[in-house]
């Protein structure tokens, strides 16, 4: 067997593995990542689809700080005839539409919420199954994105992600084999594995969605609870680092970002830019090519689609 460490280019002056790039630029300034941040969510939490822009920018900006994990929380097993959520009037599934409505508003993150009252969301357990299979079986990349598109989904465009064909078709656009993770969810390991966020959920002390900890080394840390402004989330991990002089990473170009994430809303990009919502198209113009995406709206709000 050739030894390919021996082999020298004389094309590129290298000895050993070919194939290394002729000039590469590293950062050895990152930092390392001493903390972890946990995100106790749920897919059906309208208040976590509110912090998108908020935690989408500190994410990109700050994520280089820490290890970040989504954490499924638990927020509806089924209904009942008890209250759900006496605190917000929630006692049968009519009542979150209204609610969700006011979420939609205040945040400018849009939420239709008519299905509750037509076909109800009966648990959001199915959906959470699905995403734990998805993160053992895949990673948590994909993982995050599925629950991006069931929030879309389920918020914008009013489709009712405890149903199976919902799942299913979510699963298969993000290039998986829908029927069989969503199978597995339901009669494999699904459930043994959201236990186990349920345990971790209540080893945080986390009782409310959303909720995001910030540990370090020492096991201290920070706990912030609903939606805050972005500042608050940079001076909770300045807190849980003990130090203030934390680099923010630049924004990613506004292609670069709509590349990753294939839809955007208005109220994102204005968080992310720090834009007025007036300032949102003359900038979209000038960033993106008319090629790159189509603009739309819905319940009021624009948002912007990537074209392939």
């Amino acid at each position: 067997m050739k030894n390919n460490q021996m082999i020298c280019d004389l094309e590129t002056g290298v000895c050993g593995v070919s194939g290394e790039e002729e000039l590469e630029v590293i950062d050895f300034n990152q930092p390392k990542k001493t903390i972890n941040l946990y995100y106790v969510t749920d897919p059906i939490c309208s208040h976590c689809w509110a912090i998108e822009p908020v935690l989408g920018r500190f994410v990109e900006q700050y994520g280089d700080y820490f290890n970040f994990q989504a954490v499924m929380g638990g927020l509806l097993e089924k209904w009942h005839d008890g209250p759900i959520d006496p605190a917000n009037g929630i006692f049968k599934p009519a009542d979150v539409a209204g609610h969700w409505r006011e979420v939609g508003e205040h945040s400018r993150m849009p939420i239709d919420g008519s299905l509750m009252i037509d076909n109800p969301v009966q648990s959001s357990y199915p959906p959470s199954r699905v995403f734990k299979v998805i993160q053992q079986k895949h990673n948590d990349e994909i993982a995050l994105q599925f629950l991006r598109r069931m929030r879309e989904e389920l918020f914008a465009f009013n489709q009712n992600i405890s149903d199976q064909s919902v799942l299913i078709d979510i699963v298969n656009k993000l290039g998986l084999d829908g029927e069989a993770i969503v199978n597995e969810a339901e009669q494999g390991n699904g459930q043994l594995l959201l236990n186990e966020d349920f345990t971790l959920t209540r080893s945080l002390g986390a009782r409310g969605f959303p909720t995001i900890i910030m540990v370090n080394e020492e096991n201290k840390g920070v706990k912030i609870v609903g939606g805050r402004p972005f500042e608050y989330y940079v001076e909770g991990l300045k807190q849980v680092l003990g130090k203030d002089d934390i680099q923010p990473k630049s924004q990613p170009s506004l292609s670069k970002l709509l590349n990753k994430e294939k839809l955007l809303f208005s109220k994102e990009i204005e968080v992310m830019y720090d834009l007025e919502q007036s300032e949102v198209q003359s900038y979209v113009e000038k960033e993106l090519s008319k090629e790159s995406y189509e603009a739309k709206e819905i319940l009021g709000e624009v948002y912007l689609k990537h074209v392939e």
